[in-house]
């Protein structure tokens, strides 16, 4: 029989014991250590170097990591198993999650909600006394459902392919049921006084916390029959602390346009707006409303993970030690890192940042190609920025301008008269506007574009105390443009994929 291994890690100075042959990949994401193409060993996101003890090479790791780190005793934590006592160094992340502070009118009721945001990569819970509107306490955590994948397609993959779906749904009811019980002791409430829990999310989550049928996203066309509202009693998710309660999911637009954009919506009152109006959330997939009381349309783009430090070089979230920003100054780049440690990767708004930087020093081409011809730009040694990392920009860039565009042109409107663009998300709330204008991400004036937090909490929030029968409505409303079935779009997106040669885009 197997004994028990103690495992430390630095710089948390925690330390555990798991059985010996436990795979890292199951211990180590709790503790801030990523997984970003599920465990496949397919990128190098959940490296550690171990400083005492030893990890074998497989040969995955050999093909991955560099003969230098290798030798520096880094490996690659999915490909490993505890089978000896180990000291690990890994990152800290000490990225702050977005939450919402924002104030609402409402009809007061009694009672105790829950309002959920529960996105691909991070989830945010709100506890409200529903007699006041006072939010009574804060949860925030990584989606422990990302150790199977960083984004959604590749959960998507691992729920079809590899029939996983039912350990995805498992994983994040538990975790949701855990968090509801965490703002319960916080606020030194019990379950009794529990009335509802309400839930937002894209396409993706939204089915696999409703256990519904995947299959439909996972190809083309990517549209879903079973978009609307979900109701739960607490006991159909094994929540036996709060059996009575329900839980409502609220519902999805279309495709991948989920309900994290109909609560925006909602949120910032898009369709009460007698302006042309647009809320847009960058992530991996970028959601796009636009429209006033009279109309609104919707689109999704596959913008993919540059924006989130994923697939790039030195990519990492925005945590200790990533250069989160950079500027022009007396001529050359300068960098901030958070924590204001040494510097070991950039985050995505760091890496708009270099780019945009980059392009008024006429370091890289409109095209996207290094001046000098060479394969990478040094930022602050050691991180640099490769030629691949800029063309993973412009592919993620080129799918939210073409889209825009797109839904510009459904309306004959030009960017100029959008009265006010939002951004919602963790990214459109960090990243530098001047620099996403300057890249051709965003095409409007940055006098337009308002950065508008978590609306998608805020707007959960206010479907504890509103009218779900409108909020449905209101999904109705909402016209899903579906931009693959364009043939203009290809066309656009390619056009998009280019930087502004200089000046205003």
């Amino acid at each position: 029989m197997k004994g028990a291994v103690r495992i430390r890690l630095e710089p948390l100075g925690a330390s555990f014991e798991v059985r010996q042959g436990t795979p890292l990949h199951d211990v180590l994401f709790a503790h801030g250590v990523e997984f970003p193409c599920g465990g496949r060993g397919r990128c190098k996101g959940c490296r550690v170097r171990v400083m005492h003890g030893s990890l074998p090479l497989t040969p995955e790791q050999e093909r991955m990591l560099t003969p230098e780190e290798i030798a520096a005793g880094w490996r690659l934590s999915c490909q490993c198993s505890a089978e000896n006592h180990l000291t690990l160094e890994m990152a800290q992340w000490e990225a702050a999650i977005l939450s919402d502070e924002s104030t609402f009118t409402f009809a007061p009721r009694q009672g105790l909600g829950v309002a959920v945001d529960l996105g691909t990569t991070t989830i945010v819970a709100q506890l409200l006394d529903l007699e006041t509107g006072n939010v009574l306490s804060v949860r925030t955590a990584l989606n422990p459902q990302a150790r199977y994948g960083a984004d959604i397609m590749s959960r998507v993959g691992f729920s079809v392919a590899e029939q996983g779906q039912a350990t995805l749904v498992g994983v994040i009811r538990k975790h949701i049921g855990k968090t509801v019980v965490e703002l319960l002791d916080a606020a030194g409430k019990t379950p009794a006084g529990l009335s509802e829990i309400v839930l937002v999310g894209n396409t993706v989550m939204h089915h696999l916390f409703c256990n519904l049928d995947l299959k439909p996203l996972s190809h083309y066309p990517f549209e879903s029959p079973a978009l609307g509202g979900q109701t739960f009693r607490g006991s159909d998710l094994g929540w036996e602390f709060a059996a009575d309660v329900p839980v409502e999911f609220l519902p999805c637009i279309g495709g991948f346009v989920g309900s994290d954009i109909l609560a925006g919506v909602q949120a910032k009152r898009l369709h009460e707006s007698s302006e042309l109006t647009a809320l847009i959330d960058l992530g991996t997939n970028g959601e796009i409303v636009m429209g006033n009381r009279d109309r609104l349309l919707c689109c999704s783009t596959a913008a993919g993970p540059a924006f989130e430090g994923a697939r790039i070089h030195m990519g990492m979230r925005a945590a200790t030690g990533a250069v989160a920003e950079v500027s022009v100054q007396g001529g050359r780049m300068v960098c901030r890192v958070l924590g204001n440690v040494a510097p070991r990767g950039i985050c995505g708004s760091g890496l708009v940042d270099a780019v945009a930087a980059a392009l008024d020093l006429g370091l890289i081409r409109p095209t996207g190609r290094l001046n000098d011809g060479g394969s990478s730009l040094s930022l602050c040694p050691p991180v640099k920025i490769s030629q691949t990392d800029i063309r993973e920009l412009q592919l993620a860039k080129g799918a939210i301008a073409a889209g825009v565009r797109m839904l510009l042109h459904d309306f004959g409107a030009s960017p100029a008269e959008v009265s006010k663009v939002y951004l919602a998300g963790a990214f459109g709330n960090y990243v530098n506007i001047a620099s996403a204008v300057r890249t051709g991400l965003m095409v409007f004036d940055p006098a337009q574009i308002q950065p508008a937090g978590n609306t998608a909490l805020l707007g959960a929030k206010m479907a504890l105390f509103g009218n779900r029968q409108a909020l449905s409505g209101l999904a109705d409303r909402i016209q899903h443009r579906p931009l693959g079935e364009s043939r203009d779009f290809q066309d656009i997106y390619v056009e998009e994929m280019t930087f502004p040669p200089g000046g205003e885009p």
